[in-house]
């Protein structure tokens, strides 16, 4: 028997609480499923790939690699140094990430306060979640925690459900 999720369609296992993909509880606090159970087929397939927009936007002049904050269409430059962490700040946070989303409602999208961390090398750039709570994921695939992960040019960053996409500058 497999789970589908009611917010955005995806298929867990049965006994599954929160959906993998979305967040959203499968079980109610009465222990009833919220979520509709049908049996399992070799014939279903998993969701479509991620909807890209037409036309990638391009990294901020000056930056080789920009964050396009996929619900509010902002980019931000990552420039200054090769190394950033991603997370939200929170009251009496001792350590704050270098990138903050709590303007963007990151708590209630499953942002943890130190996220992830992104890793700008001469040829390459890396994502790292740093043991996040809600888990990171590029391009709907998750990634293990504590280990770099190399993304492209166009790639979408879930950071629970809070999504990003990654811009390169190509250099000619």
């Amino acid at each position: 028997m497999t789970i589908i999720c009611p917010s955005c369609q995806h298929q867990e296992y049965e006994g599954a609480l929160f959906c993998s993909e979305c967040g959203t509880k499968l079980i109610s606090d009465d222990g009833l499923a919220t979520a509709s159970i049908r049996p399992t087929d070799a014939s279903i397939t998993e969701p479509s790939s991620i909807h890209q927009p037409a036309e990638t936007p391009l990294p901020a002049l000056g930056a080789k690699v920009s964050l396009h904050i996929v619900q509010t269409g902002q980019i931000s430059p990552l420039i200054g140094k090769d190394e950033f962490t991603i997370g939200r700040m929170s009251e009496g946070q001792s350590i704050l990430p270098d990138i903050d989303l709590s303007p963007y409602d990151a708590y209630t999208h499953g942002v943890s306060r130190l996220h992830a961390t992104i890793k700008v090398e001469d040829d390459s750039v890396l994502i790292t979640d740093l043991g996040s709570s809600n888990g990171t994921r590029i391009n709907k695939t998750k990634i293990a925690a504590h280990q770099d992960h190399p993304v492209s040019h166009g790639d979408v960053i879930a950071l629970g459900r809070f999504k990003i996409q990654v811009l390169i500058r190509q250099d000619d």
